[in-house]
């Protein structure tokens, strides 16, 4: 369950980056109360999940998944650019969540 835990914390941690976007700087309600609503959550959810798992592997997780999440996010919803840098990058960080869910031993 530390897993699902772990995963839906990065969900989170997706929305709440997007969210705060929206806010441009907490100046907009709506925006602002879903990032700080789904900060706590996903604040919430990575304690649950590092209960049984290790601190390095939850948060590098937790970090990572919001990481790559946040920049596909920013490329189909924003318009951001779209680089081969950019898109190496991303593939490191999903190689690395890869290997630290492999390397895991809970």
């Amino acid at each position: 369950m530390a897993w699902v835990y772990l995963f839906v914390a990065g969900l989170l941690e997706i929305l709440w980056a997007y969210s705060m976007k929206q806010s441009e700087g907490f100046t907009r309600l709506g925006p602002s109360a879903v990032t700080i609503v789904a900060m706590i959550a996903s604040f919430g959810l990575l304690a649950l999940a590092m209960r049984t798992l290790p601190l390095g592997t939850s948060y590098t997780i937790w970090t990572g998944v919001g990481a790559a999440g946040a920049f596909v996010v920013g490329i189909v919803f924003l318009g951001e650019t779209v680089s081969l840098a950019r898109i190496v990058a991303a593939g490191f960080i999903i190689a690395g969540l890869i290997l630290m869910k492999m390397a895991s031993t809970a």
